[in-house]
């Protein structure tokens, strides 16, 4: 890391801006899967149940090479409404 002599700030760490343009690009780009962490934080719930639904295919999912899993967020809106709903009603199982 260099150090900018006139203002003595670090110059080419920027790995906080790096994150965000991925954010950026999820955002923009509808149809970019979401990894588990995103489908989670989108749905309001833990990772641990996005996994568990996944095991028991109650959600909608994609498998990348193998054992990764992504999401489409056009199959999340659906089910997080539908999930939504059945908080609300008192009927999830």
């Amino acid at each position: 890391m260099h150090l900018d002599a006139e203002h003595e700030t670090p110059i080419g760490d920027d790995r906080p801006a790096v994150a965000g343009v991925f954010e950026r690009r999820r955002a923009r780009d509808a149809e970019y899967p979401l990894t588990v962490r995103e489908a989670a934080r989108f749905l309001g719930v833990s990772p641990q149940t996005v996994y568990l639904w996944v095991e028991r295919k109650q959600i909608p999912h994609l498998r990348v090479m193998g054992r990764n899993i992504r999401f489409l967020k056009s199959d999340l809106e659906p089910f997080r409404s539908r999930f939504k709903q059945e908080v609300e009603d008192g009927t999830t199982t």
